[in-house]
């Protein structure tokens, strides 16, 4: 099955060599880097856990049973992939209540590396990045050209897409959405968000690819709304002169795309055109999404690929990088090894 993830621009080329992801448990671990230290006071425990094969959704609801709290008492950060090895904090209000005994959890899909104490709950998306080790196995095709394309990452980074998970299995999701917009009853609010999500994210994937087409995603155009690195903050130059293009050259501000939702959009010129093209292609996703209320937001097109480093042993390539919170691996992977088959 084609899906839109698969047909999304290539920043640098489709990749000529060919791999398999996750063939290991061990070839794919996430470390969150929080990006502060726990006070190690107050009434909230926080655990820094390693797990396997599980969800972050499913550890949250062991905590909150093993603890006696509601699920809504347990707090972290950011989703973690479930076929992974995945480390991360997680926060407990037990305000009043004795601290359970954590190696009476019985699971062996995780671990407590850490526990201490916080004065506030862990809330979402509060942490600074991810790290990334990640392997990929078989190689198939000609590697010599896999360094100067990870050369060409280092530097220039890759488009910030939403990665193909963001989708479900066979881009389900968004199907969903659709047939919420058009009048289907979604009761369970987790379900909602993700259809929402989704329909989102199509849409800001769509007019990044057609960026990265007429590879402008990594440069300065008049009408571009602009984010500093490593924040939310956006601001529209008067002009886009040398100081701009500067600092887009030197990734302390980046051109952004629009997150979809009511409002009108920030951005000028041609820019603001392409961008209301979104609506004339999907009307139903356009309208759906400011009909539940989501007001207009932006986000980078550009995903800077912090400390990459990687090696190459027979036929298998071993990447390290760090990544801000909210963007994707699968981005940086589909840049230089193709890796479209089915994941085992």
């Amino acid at each position: 099955m084609k899906t839109h993830w698969s047909s999304l621009a290539y920043a640098f080329g489709q990749p000529t060599v060919t791999g398999v992801l996750r063939q290991q448990l061990a070839d794919f671990v996430v470390e969150e880097q929080l990006g502060f230290e726990p006070t190690g006071e107050g009434q909230h425990v926080w655990l820094w856990i390693e797990k396997r094969e599980r969800n972050t959704q499913d550890i949250a609801q062991l905590l909150a049973r093993h603890a006696g709290i509601k699920s809504h008492a347990v707090g972290f950060s950011g989703m973690k992939d479930r076929r992974a090895i995945t480390r991360q904090w997680f926060s407990l209000d037990l305000a009043g209540k004795a601290e359970p005994d954590w190696s009476a959890l019985g699971d062996d899909g995780l671990s407590i590396l850490q526990a201490t104490r916080h004065s506030k709950k862990l809330r979402r998306g509060v942490h600074k990045s991810n790290r990334f080790a990640i392997t990929l196995r078989d190689l198939q095709g000609d590697t010599s050209t896999l360094a100067e394309r990870l050369v060409a990452i280092r530097q220039t980074g890759v488009p910030n897409y939403f990665g193909a998970q963001r989708f479900g299995r066979d881009e389900a999701n968004l199907e969903q959405a659709r047939q919420m917009f058009a009048g289907q009853r979604v009761n369970n609010r987790n379900k909602r968000s993700i259809y929402l999500s989704a329909a989102r994210s199509l849409l800001f994937n769509q007019l990044l690819s057609k960026r990265v087409s007429d590879d402008t995603w990594h440069r300065a155009m008049d009408g571009d709304v602009m984010q500093l690195a490593g924040s939310h903050s956006i601001f529209v130059p008067e002009a886009i002169d040398e100081t701009i293009e500067q600092r887009v050259s030197e990734m302390d501000i980046h051109p952004t795309g629009p997150l979809w939702g009511r409002g009108e959009l920030k951005s000028g010129g041609t820019v603001k055109t392409w961008e209301q093209q979104l609506a004339d292609d999907y009307p139903d996703y356009c309208q759906g999404l400011e009909q539940a209320g989501l007001k207009q937001e932006r986000r980078s097109l550009r995903l800077a690929v912090k400390q990459l480093e990687w090696s190459q042993q027979d036929r298998h390539l071993h990447l390290s990088f760090e990544l801000e919170t909210g963007a994707y691996a699968t981005g940086v992977i589909r840049e230089c090894v193709d890796v479209s088959a089915p994941e085992h």
